[in-house]
């Protein structure tokens, strides 16, 4: 008889529990559950843009995101061949500007971290109601003149860093505009219309660099809302399985 009621007693525990569960499951999200759970996943999400972007061919091996020369210097690609040397140069400065965007973007992080730990549970909902790149639109407009006015005295160091033979890039740059904007100068130069180029490459990487974040960011987010795999909580799960289901 003990055997049987203690049988009995873990058998009904047993199922208590799993309609305990299967209520829970069935709980509607509070609406502090919900904006947990999506900065979670946001933490995630930036976290591993930041990691991949910061590895070696981060930005200049991705087509979609590699930092190539400002517009204004298209005259300069276009007639690097008048330059001895040039074409090689000018290959080895775009390398130098990605190797410094991927040097940079291992200090991006903390700062998404800190935009996402301020979300407002009415952030948090307009997000997951909004467009498929809510989230990343969120992230941009409450970190990117941060992310600008701190990342480029990072751009900087990168780019004063000597990298190949004892050179930095910027050197590389100021030797490469210096040469064309000479041959732009001259009289040659004037008759063939060649026009000079002054940029301020800080500024234009910065730019760059932070355009290539976000786009890598809109990918992870997309991630999140289509791909079940990539919900990295129960609370995701649950509130995304219920739009697909809602669709």
């Amino acid at each position: 008889m003990a055997l049987a009621f203690t049988a009995f007693i873990l058998s009904s525990c047993a199922e208590l529990l799993q309609v305990v569960q299967t209520i829970d499951s069935d709980r509607p999200l509070t609406e502090t559950e919900v904006v947990s759970g999506l900065k979670e996943a946001l933490k995630v999400g930036t976290d591993s843009a930041a990691r991949r972007l910061s590895r070696i061919n981060g930005y200049y091996g991705d087509e979609m995101i590699r930092i190539l020369l400002p517009p204004e210097a298209a005259v300069i690609t276009e007639n690097i061949h008048r330059i001895p040397g040039g074409e090689k140069m000018l290959q080895d400065l775009i390398i130098r500007i990605n190797r410094s965007a991927e040097d940079a973007a291992k200090e991006v992080t903390p700062i998404f971290v800190n935009a996402i730990t301020r979300m407002t549970i009415r952030d948090g909902f307009n997000i997951l109601k909004g467009d498929k790149n809510a989230a990343t639109q969120y992230l941009k407009a409450n970190t990117y003149e941060q992310l600008k006015n701190l990342y480029q005295p990072k751009i900087k160091t990168s780019l004063d860093k000597a990298l190949v033979a004892g050179i930095s890039t910027n050197e590389s740059w100021e030797t490469l505009t210096s040469q064309w904007n000479r041959l732009a100068g001259s009289m040659a130069g004037q008759i063939a219309g060649l026009n000079k180029v002054e940029v301020e490459l800080e500024s234009y990487l910065t730019q760059r660099a932070l355009d290539g974040l976000f786009v890598k960011l809109a990918l992870e987010e997309s991630k999140i809302r289509t791909d079940p795999m990539a919900r990295v909580n129960d609370i995701l799960k649950r509130v995304f399985g219920s739009k697909e289901a809602a669709n």
